[in-house]
């Protein structure tokens, strides 16, 4: 088990603790192409990662050419182009500002096909980086705690979205209300994040620091499905004060 204390990063707010983030992941890239000809990136999407984007889309040492970039969850039954589906807020804060190779999720294609051709695309080579965060719920990607499976045999599925997961949504700004939320969703289960080489965790703010007491301090458990990050062999976690308030109140870590 790794030592988690030494990967854990608390920050004074959201900016400051995305910017950490940022750099540390531009650290990564720049090490890794020095060994290797191009890299795959696995991008979450949501508000907690917009400092931590905008850092790295402004980085001049970051040659975007050699990277592949991947994202990690779709709502199924939105209609294209709608400002909530990830790949649009992936294409605002990220592939309309850098030159990179970016492979999306389309949920205008037939479900089972399309999980079949991003698996195809992910299994074309190994993931280097995940950048990532936490649910209110503890999930990872879109693998609420119901249909969370560390042992997944799949690596892309389709799941259902608890009301945790939904509600969430409405609380990050995303939707107006709950019932706007689709209930439906694609996403890379657990063993696919979990093999990417590098995780880096950014979680934001007091809505998710129950979330991060649980990843950090309760028993590993799909009932956190982020808990299982603790046992990965380099995944930093960035914190803004707000969101490890629990855990510092605990001492524990």
């Amino acid at each position: 088990m790794p030592d988690i204390k030494q990967n854990i990063n608390i920050l004074s707010n959201k900016s400051t603790t995305g910017i950490a983030a940022g750099k540390a992941v531009e650290d990564c890239i720049i090490e890794l192409l020095k060994t290797k000809d191009s890299i795959r990136i696995v991008f979450a999407a949501a508000p907690s990662q917009d400092s931590m984007l905008d850092y790295l889309t402004k980085s001049t040492l970051i040659d975007w050419k050699k990277i592949v970039a991947f994202h990690m969850d779709e709502y199924i039954g939105l209609n294209p182009g709608s400002p909530q589906l990830f790949s649009s807020y992936l294409d605002a804060n990220l592939f309309s500002k850098v030159a990179v190779e970016k492979h999306t999720i389309d949920v205008s294609n037939d479900v089972d096909q399309e999980i079949e051709r991003y698996t195809q695309l992910l299994q074309q080579g190994p993931i280097d980086i995940v950048c990532l965060g936490i649910g209110e719920n503890g999930h990872l990607a879109f693998n609420d705690p119901h249909v969370a499976d560390f042992n997944d045999p799949k690596i892309v599925k389709m799941v259902d979205l608890d009301d945790a997961c939904r509600i969430q949504q409405v609380n990050d700004g995303c939707f107006q209300s709950m019932e706007r939320v689709p209930e439906r969703a694609i996403t890379l289960t657990i063993p696919t994040l979990f093999k990417g080489s590098h995780l880096f965790c950014v979680v934001l703010g007091a809505n998710k620091s129950e979330a991060v007491k649980n990843t950090l301090t309760e028993p590993i458990s799909t009932s956190c499905p982020a808990s299982i990050l603790t046992t990965h062999p380099d995944c930093k976690f960035y914190f803004d004060e707000e969101a490890y308030k629990q855990v510092a109140s605990l001492h524990k870590v």
